[in-house]
């Protein structure tokens, strides 16, 4: 049976496509980049609603890694063979940014939640089983926005900002959610829950930086920020009040259901050069 997948070239996507095909299933993957396909994977150019073929094959499940409500009204209009399995990744700011002091992030988690309520009851019309995943920070494809990019900027300046922060990180592998997505599209999978997803070990934000700082292929000089320096930059510079308070938060996931449902056992924080799309040297 064919899995459709939306959001394919993302990071989570990466690792997605090749698990899908590994548990035996064709793909049809939705991209707004064009890419070489296969045997049993065919690509889409395009985004919702446009990039739809006008017949869908019979699918097996349906696979969202993009925004969550467009999604959800696609999936309330679409004409369906049969009833796929659905499963959407959201993320842990709808609930870590629910309460932030800068109203765009509470508007963020807030989109977030609207979009997870509006999946589920286009699922509960159609008489579709679904599950969303909540990530924490995720990395391991070189794409995400977090901490490839200060990655690749120490990389050049040869200068790593460590931040102090007491905060708790559970940073998780993009594999890992992928891993996730293919068990809880299995036919026995338990359906009708909104998982939180963290990598398999918490550490406080300044660790966080560190082994990020200890897998680069370059050597970095250290450059230590210390806590009275990170609160007169959320005074001075308001775009980082969010980013520069959270680093006393802890922003981490409860694995167990994720465990006891979908049996998944994310990896610890141990990332290499190839986890920033940086080559070893």
């Amino acid at each position: 049976m064919t899995v459709l997948v939306l959001g394919a070239s993302s990071q989570i996507g990466h690792f997605l496509l090749p698990r899908l095909q590994a548990a035996g299933h064709d793909v049809l993957a939705i991209s707004r980049q064009a890419r070489a396909g296969g045997a049993h994977l065919r690509w889409i150019v395009g985004q919702l609603p446009d990039a739809m073929p006008a017949a869908l094959p019979a699918l097996a499940g349906i696979v969202s890694c993009g925004p969550l409500l467009p999604f959800a009204r696609w999936l309330e209009a679409v004409s369906l063979d049969g009833a796929p399995r659905i499963v959407a990744t959201s993320s842990m700011s709808a609930q870590t940014k629910r309460d932030s002091r800068v109203p765009a992030e509470r508007a963020l988690a807030q989109s977030l939640r609207e979009g997870e309520a509006a999946l589920a009851e286009a699922c509960a019309r159609r008489g579709l089983r679904w599950n969303v995943l909540r990530p924490t920070i995720i990395y391991g494809a070189g794409r995400d926005r977090s901490l490839t990019p200060i990655a690749h900027r120490a990389a050049r300046l040869r200068v790593f900002p460590l931040p102090a922060g007491r905060g708790q990180r559970q940073p998780v592998h993009a594999d890992d959610i992928a891993q996730a997505c293919v068990a809880a599209l299995r036919e026995d999978a338990p359906s009708g829950h909104v998982l939180p997803i963290g990598g398999g070990e918490q550490l406080s934000a300044a660790t966080m930086f560190h082994r990020v700082r200890a897998s680069l292929p370059v050597a970095t000089l250290p450059l230590p920020i210390p806590r009275a320096l990170l609160r007169l930059g959320q005074h001075l510079v308001p775009r980082l009040q969010g980013p520069l308070a959270r680093l006393e938060e802890d922003l981490i996931a409860d694995n167990t259901e994720l465990t006891r449902l979908l049996g998944v056992r994310p990896r610890a924080f141990q990332p290499d050069a190839r986890c920033w799309g940086l080559d070893a040297r």
